[in-house]
């Protein structure tokens, strides 16, 4: 399952069953679980886990020290968990001391050519990010978020679940759940309903985000106002709240319209 080609640390674990391609190099204090499969040419160092069924590509860099200058060779980690896909040239680096010394990447993400993840970074369940994004460090996406090609995020920036980013766009704010965002500088340009209905929103949901997406982005309120009218309507739904609560949870303000 090894090429004789690729060099892998004596400290490293991998479940039996991983494939390394030829010329990879696994460094000490690699873990990498059942299924995975390391194509030619990756360096993957650690501290790092990979969880189990991922496919990493050629030429990817997973786990090496982050772009920081106040990074001073801490000991830091890097955890991918199930069932990604990790494409050419991408880069995912290791966290810093100065947040939770972790960058994470969930399960079920797609990450595309010379995608960049910086140190710190979150990325949630389901993401798609497209070809040439690039994540700046403890940027949070939450699930199911789709980036289009050569859009970039600013640093501490938070992507609420169910986003849709068009392609070749700047986020300089926080984007709250199911809003769609486009442009550079980033606005919010109504909400992701094409992926409601993929994910199965029923229609009267679908139809109290448009109204609550109106509160926010189209009224007269402020958005403190805005949230608690909305706090006060009669419903029931998750998805409502999980787009109150993304606002809510913001601290480098919401993207404007």
């Amino acid at each position: 399952m090894i090429h004789p080609t690729a060099v892998v640390d004596p400290a490293a674990k991998l479940a039996a069953d991983v494939e390394v391609g030829p010329y990879s190099v696994i460094g000490a204090e690699v873990e990498i679980a059942e299924g995975t499969w390391v194509g030619p040419h990756v360096v993957i160092k650690g501290p790092t886990r990979i969880g189990r069924n991922n496919k990493i590509y050629q030429f990817a860099s997973v786990g090496e020290d982050c772009q920081d200058k106040k990074y001073k060779g801490e000991r830091t980690f890097l955890e991918i968990g199930d069932n990604n896909v990790i494409r050419e040239f991408v880069t995912i680096q290791r966290g810093t001391v100065q947040d939770n010394s972790l960058t994470q990447i969930a399960n079920g993400c797609l990450i595309m050519n010379y995608t960049h993840i910086a140190h710190d970074c979150v990325v949630g369940d389901n993401c798609v990010i497209a070809n040439g994004t690039q994540l700046a460090g403890h940027v949070h996406l939450s699930n199911n978020v789709i980036i289009g090609g050569l859009s970039a995020i600013h640093q501490f920036c938070h992507v609420g679940s169910y986003v849709m980013i068009g392609g070749g766009t700047m986020i300089r704010n926080d984007v709250p759940a199911f809003v769609m965002a486009v442009g550079n500088p980033g606005v919010a340009r109504g909400m992701n309903y094409e992926g409601m209905k993929r994910n199965g929103l029923p229609k009267a949901v679908i139809n109290q985000l448009r109204k609550a997406y109106k509160l926010v982005y189209q009224s007269d309120l402020t958005v403190q106002k805005a949230i608690e009218e909305m706090e006060n309507w009669d419903f029931d739904s998750e998805h409502v709240n999980l787009f109150i609560e993304s606002i809510k949870a913001s601290s480098r303000g919401i993207l404007p319209e």
